[in-house]
């Protein structure tokens, strides 16, 4: 096991390059959910996200020889950021394979670092076989995400922050896709309070490490899909579900539309941007997946903040439409003058404003003389879209709605 001692270690060792980010008190989370909710901000760190402590304590734990030779990687983003920033650091080559379904922002910040990134596999599984065949043929220390000890220490050092801050916590929700996050956290938790609940939250499109740590024995899957990219791990390391199984006292999952609602809630009453992997503790709370912690105090970790800007622009849709401020409706009218002024006159009556609509006159499913109106509407919660359903469908308009 990792010991809480070379944690200790990793924090002096990282302490001048990493950011001291904000353990803040969630108010309305903690209001919404009957927990008292503290949420620590990884998500503000200086590559934007926890990654950094665990790569810096590797590389900077490496001989002056190691170093030279140059390391290798491989990360869905997060991972290679913080290899990036720590060998640019120490002046060390740095070659990062990450998926190449990899979002741009990501990519982009890997390379700010002066790295060299080299897109291959459809998942991290494949870019990390691919990273440790090309580390192998070209000699260099291979930098793994999760399951290293000087890694997983350095991750553990986030726990350390949190027990600074609010030492009589009852429990700590951890994102999990590789478990070195949970395992360094789990480690220095329990040395310093073994009553503390430690608590790793997967996401559903990913599922082999939970499936794991309820049977006890390391599982693969075959394939993984969860807007949550940074922990969409395939396969099972033996070595973080060894530790997770000494300290780690349960597991739970959630799925992606709770994902997304959770990063519409803190972009929009946060104030904050998190990606999927960093939004799954709050996904949890929001969703009542812990009834048991009510009264509770508990802390939730923000792992990361490098969200695909494409895939936010999808949520926010998304969670406007699930939270009933837009809704989408399709009707067939008769294709003549005045008809759809006769539509739109009923939605303005409903104070129903139009935000986009398309006239398709020439569908084969039309009959003669039809036309098919597709219209997105910005309205003002359930009741009011029950309204103009009700309306429409009464005039004979509705056809289809989303």
């Amino acid at each position: 096991m990792v010991t809480l001692e070379q944690i200790e270690t990793a924090r002096e060792r990282i302490r001048d390059v990493i950011v001291g980010t904000p353990y803040a008190y969630a108010p309305i989370l903690s209001e919404m959910s009957g927990i008292d909710v503290r949420l620590k901000k990884e998500n503000l760190q200086i590559t934007g996200a926890f990654k950094i402590r665990g790569a810096y304590n590797k590389i900077a734990s490496l001989s002056a020889e190691e170093r030279a030779k140059g390391v290798v990687a491989a990360s869905a983003g997060n991972h290679a950021q913080g290899v990036a920033f720590s060998a640019n650091r120490f002046g060390c080559r740095a070659v990062i394979v990450m998926p190449e379904s990899t979002p741009l922002t990501k990519v982009n910040g890997v390379k700010h670092y002066g790295a060299e990134v080299i897109l291959a596999g459809s998942n991290y599984d494949e870019a990390y076989a691919y990273a440790t065949k090309f580390g192998a043929q070209h000699g260099l220390v291979f930098v793994h995400p999760f399951a290293d000890d000087d890694v997983i220490a350095g991750q553990g050092t986030v726990a350390l922050d949190i027990l600074d801050a609010q030492p009589d916590i009852d429990a700590v929700l951890v994102p999990v896709g590789g478990g070195g996050l949970i395992s360094g956290m789990a480690a220095a938790i329990k040395a310093k309070n073994p009553a503390i609940q430690v608590i790793g939250v997967t996401a559903e499109g990913a599922p082999a490490l939970k499936r794991s740590f309820e049977s006890g024995v390391a599982e693969d899957t075959l394939s993984v899909r969860t807007i949550a990219d940074g922990i969409a791990v395939r396969d099972t390391s033996p070595v973080t579900l060894g530790y997770m199984l000494k300290t780690v006292d349960r597991v739970i999952s959630v799925d992606d539309e709770e994902i997304a609602n959770a990063i519409l809630f803190l972009l929009e009453r946060q104030k904050i941007v998190v990606e999927g992997a960093g939004a799954v503790g709050v996904a949890a709370v929001m969703h009542n997946k812990l009834p048991e912690l009510k009264g509770k105090k508990v802390a939730v970790l923000l792992s990361g903040g490098n969200v695909d800007v494409t895939l936010l622009s999808v949520i926010i849709e998304k969670g406007l439409m699930k939270s009933y401020r837009k809704m989408k409706l399709t009707v067939t009218l008769v294709d003549k003058p005045g008809s759809l002024m006769a539509l739109t006159q009923i939605l303005t009556d409903l104070t129903a404003n139009i935000v986009q609509i398309a006239y398709d006159r020439t569908s084969t499913d039309l009959d003669y003389g039809d036309a098919h109106v597709t219209i997105h509407l910005e309205t003002k919660g359930p009741e009011h879209q029950e309204q103009i359903r009700s309306l429409l469908q009464a005039n004979g308009y509705l056809r289809n709605e989303q």
